[in-house]
């Protein structure tokens, strides 16, 4: 019944949720696939949790009611969960085990390779340096992107952030760079919102440059540890392989994180904060890391995480562990949306630890680190002045913070607001900026340069 066994077994000992227990097991490893056929006949793909003398834990890809102990197999088939890579994994779309879901054929695969991954080794790693620019102002002029960073974008529901995705996925590419991809990994997202996404793909003209890889959120939980896996996989391939730089956007790493806590839970692990598993750092660093440069190859591995806020909590282990992972973050925020901005990103307090590395003369311009400041300082002022207002009145502010009220609310509708079909080039952006610091007078624009004040201000 199932071809190429390493090691068959009749009969499960157990049987708890998603997991599956086999008695006198010896010779498989851990994260070993494994593939259970119950007396329905369906074969479900699995793979090894734990290993010892007694027996093995087994993590099925699947739904297991109604499947009878002595009448289901086993099958242990000796390597790793691998995934098929070659040149015609472009524009295809896959489920989350890596297996089609646009109704073709399983492209044909040069190589099988372990989803696990390798962690890129340090003395390999390449800083990087170039600017990956995406189109949209309050990104790329404030927190700049570089190719090879993992930064993510937190959000919480209705913040737009599905919109902010997918023109990310529209606009995004390398100045100066053909080969340019996208993958795209859903994690349990309703399927209305993952096939929105692939509509608009498609009708933005990203779909050719694009591999998606879709779990829907009701498939199979334990499916969503594997998912960006595959998805990773295939974006190593495309990047350190064939040389393509290539941007990998994971949506949505909450519920990563919420399926991990259950697995961890079903196999009685003791529980570390609010319910998490204690590994859960290392584990979505074995993600994040897969992302950078490495020394003599051409292309790179950029990752931008979506994760949303549980109850807007910055503080929540799966957003604060990703903070400790990634290179910076940048925030969406409610007050901002109700003011009608969109993206309504949150400049203060996001950030881009690389965004110096990226920028400035040879790469965007060399006014750009010092509009970057100067926009940053007046922001807070801006947020200063707001804050005095609402205790005092706007009324009994002095002139110059009223400037900068007026400043903050150009800024918003000039800069930060950006409609869903605009690709603001770098160099627009930065006019737009110069424009706005117009607005305030010259002893308040310490951190430009006085060289660079006579050349760009209008």
């Amino acid at each position: 019944m199932l071809k190429h066994a390493a090691i068959e077994r009749h009969g499960l000992a157990e049987i708890h949720g998603v997991l599956a227990f086999v008695d006198g097991v010896s010779g498989v490893g851990f994260h070993d696939e494994v593939e259970i056929a119950g007396s329905d006949g369906v074969a479900r793909p699995g793979r090894v949790l734990a290993a010892t003398e007694k027996g093995v834990i087994i993590e099925v890809f699947g739904a297991t009611d109604g499947m009878q102990l002595d009448a289901s197999h086993a099958c242990f088939r000796g390597h790793p969960m691998r995934f098929g890579v070659g040149t015609e994994l472009l524009g295809r779309v896959f489920d989350g085990l890596g297996r089609p879901r646009d109704g073709l054929p399983t492209p044909p695969a040069i190589e099988m390779r372990p989803i696990i991954g390798a962690a890129i080794n340090p003395v390999r790693r390449a800083y990087p340096r170039d600017f990956l620019e995406t189109g949209i102002s309050s990104i790329d002029a404030l927190n700049s992107v570089v190719l090879g960073q993992k930064i993510p974008i937190f959000t919480t529901s209705g913040l737009g952030h599905d919109d902010l995705a997918m023109q990310i996925v529209r606009q995004a590419h390398a100045p100066g760079v053909e080969k340019f991809a996208i993958v795209f990994a859903a994690l349990g997202l309703p399927r209305e919102t993952a096939q929105r996404y692939l509509l608009d793909f498609a009708a933005g003209g990203a779909r050719a440059r694009l591999i998606a890889f879709l779990n829907y959120a009701d498939d199979p939980t334990a499916e969503r540890l594997i998912t960006p896996r595959c998805a990773l996989t295939a974006a190593e391939y495309l990047a350190f392989d064939l040389g393509y730089h290539v941007l990998a956007i994971l949506h949505d790493m909450t519920n990563y994180g919420e399926a991990l806590r259950e697995i961890s839970a079903a196999r009685g692990e003791i529980p570390s904060r609010k319910g998490y598993p204690g590994y859960l750092y290392s584990d979505l660093a074995s993600i994040f890391e897969r992302a950078g440069r490495i020394e003599g190859r051409p292309g790179s591995l950029t990752q931008v995480p979506v994760v949303t806020l549980p109850s807007g909590d910055l503080s929540h282990p799966i957003p604060d562990l990703t903070g400790y992972v990634t290179e910076g973050q940048i925030v969406l925020d409610a007050d901002i949306a109700r003011r009608g901005v969109q993206p309504p990103v949150n400049v203060l307090a996001s950030l881009s630890r690389l965004m110096s590395d990226g920028i400035g003369e040879g790469r965007t311009r060399r006014d750009h680190a010092a509009v970057a400041r100067q926009l940053y300082a007046a922001v807070a002022r801006v947020e200063r002045a707001r804050s005095l207002a609402a205790i005092i009145g706007a009324d009994e502010l002095t002139e110059i913070e009223r400037t900068y009220l007026a400043f903050g609310e150009r800024f918003e509708r000039e800069f930060l607001a950006q409609r869903a079909d605009e690709a603001r080039r770098i160099a627009g952006t930065l006019t737009i900026a110069w424009r706005l610091l117009s607005m305030l007078p010259r002893p308040e624009l310490t951190r430009v340069p006085p060289d660079m004040l006579e050349e760009f201000l209008p």
